[in-house]
């Protein structure tokens, strides 16, 4: 499964590792996902989503309910 979130899309960046001598070599900056399990009380069940922290933040203010509508109508759930 690749590694990007489910709820905002966000996936890994490409970037430089830079030595004190300003050498530059290519590295990957993974996003900072968690694999959680969500109660949705409006259809009774629980889903487990891929999301980043930043979205876990989201879920936390908002509620997963309408973090998943935001997703749905952004294009990142079916």
């Amino acid at each position: 499964m690749s590694r990007v979130c489910e709820l905002t899309g966000k996936k890994a960046m490409v970037g430089n590792n830079v030595s004190h001598a300003m050498n530059k070599t290519k590295r990957k900056f993974d996003a900072n996902l968690i694999k959680k399990r969500f109660y949705i009380p409006e259809e009774d069940k629980w889903v487990t989503l891929k999301v980043s922290t930043a979205a876990l933040k989201t879920i936390n203010r908002v509620g997963i309910s309408a973090a998943i509508k935001e997703a749905k109508s952004k294009g990142f759930l079916k």
